[in-house]
């Protein structure tokens, strides 16, 4: 389907359907998939759907996700080119299914969230704490 004739993400569905598709695309990826299934090992069926309400938060101010997710991520073994891949796979499910302001809002919120994590996960040579 053309960008010009694709819907702008505005729904809960719309959330799923993001969100599936680009957990599918995680799933098909040889650099991420060892990461969540191997190293992380995501209990798929309790995941998407907190990833439903992250998401839904994030994008259409529900408020529903809760959690922490900074925590879960620090101990992982992942580097730049991770949070590279990941957004380019958030990207390329969120222009598969949708385009207009929100579609583009979605993009640019992913950006800044792998960039902080990326940023957080690095180690500071500043850092009073012990290895």
């Amino acid at each position: 389907m053309a960008a010009s004739s694709l819907p702008d993400l505005r729904t809960e569905a719309d959330i799923v359907s993001l969100v599936d598709a680009f957990y599918t695309r995680i799933n098909e990826d040889a650099l991420l998939r060892p990461i969540f299934n191997d190293v992380a090992r995501v209990d798929w069926a309790a995941h998407l759907p907190i990833m439903y309400d992250f998401w839904s938060s994030v994008l259409l101010g529900t408020s529903r996700y809760k959690g922490r997710p900074f925590a879960k991520h620090f101990p992982l073994p992942i580097q730049a080119a991770h949070f590279q891949q990941w957004l380019a796979l958030f990207r390329a499910s969120a222009d598969e299914l949708f385009a207009g302001p929100k579609a583009a809002e979605a993009k640019v919120k992913a950006q800044h969230i792998a960039a902080m994590f990326e940023h957080r996960m690095k180690p500071n040579p500043l850092s009073l704490l012990p290895d």
